[in-house]
């Protein structure tokens, strides 16, 4: 424990960030426990974070009869055994769910860090629209069908064009477009510059009900990355709607 460290200000701290970064204010459970603190989803009202007084008989604690600790949700359970080997980090407290890490705030580890794993509980525990909202940019292949539109000519006259909005898709991820047969091959790298603009379009085979507009990067050689090519070396065996891509493939695309 650093003597230098005020508990306080670190408390107060993390008091702050919550509030701007994710407009939320503390909520004081009744209870016979220790000291608490709790942060909601202002959505989905799931609990983010929790600041309690943790017994010093714990593990590795000793010296004042109390320690208060912030209790994160991380949800790969690999940092959470990895966590669990560093000095600071102990099973959540009093929280009894699985993934959840209590943080004590004794100086050990560094405000910087904290943040961090506030900003992984934020997300863990959020709903699925925010965390749509809050995931970093993504990487995806769409297909295009030239029976349908003929996107090589749309390309050749503009750098952007509007396209079918695909699901999970939000503006600022990066598509590589899949052309079918009798192309069979990514030929294009495109930024999505807009998402969710209202479309209506139905003519028994193609349905839209949004489109998004994506903005032309990269232009690849049709022999480069044909529909053989992404079977035998990047495991991708079809294209039939937006998917993600391995790193493989996405190293080899830059």
């Amino acid at each position: 424990m650093d003597p230098d460290i005020n508990h306080a200000d670190i408390e107060e701290e993390i008091f702050a960030y919550i509030k701007k970064k994710f407009k939320v204010s503390p909520e004081y459970p009744q209870t016979r426990r220790l000291y608490y603190a709790a942060f909601h989803h202002r959505d989905n009202k799931k609990q983010f974070a929790l600041l309690a007084d943790m017994p010093k008989n714990r593990p590795s604690l000793n010296g004042e009869n109390t320690v208060t600790v912030l209790n994160v949700k991380i949800s790969d359970p690999l940092f959470t055994d990895l966590l669990l080997q560093r000095v600071g980090f102990f099973k959540g407290y009093p929280v009894g769910r699985s993934g959840w890490l209590a943080i004590a705030l004794d100086g050990m580890v560094p405000f910087e860090e904290i943040r961090s794993w506030l900003d992984e509980s934020y997300i863990a525990t959020a709903s699925n629209e925010t965390r749509y909202k809050l995931r970093p940019p993504k990487e995806w292949v769409i297909p295009a069908n030239p029976k349908y539109y003929d996107v090589q000519a749309a390309f050749d006259k503009s750098d952007e064009i509007d396209w079918k909005q695909g699901k999970g898709i939000k503006t600022g991820d990066t598509v590589f477009m899949y052309v079918a047969a009798p192309v069979s091959a990514i030929l294009y790298k495109c930024r999505v510059t807009e998402t969710g603009i209202p479309f209506r379009f139905d003519n028994g085979e193609v349905r839209m009900s949004s489109i998004m507009k994506i903005k032309l990067l990269k232009r690849y050689a049709p022999d480069k990355f044909t529909f053989d090519i992404l079977g035998k070396e990047y495991g991708i065996f079809a294209v039939r709607g937006p998917r993600g891509i391995p790193k493989s493939l996405s190293d080899a695309l830059k």
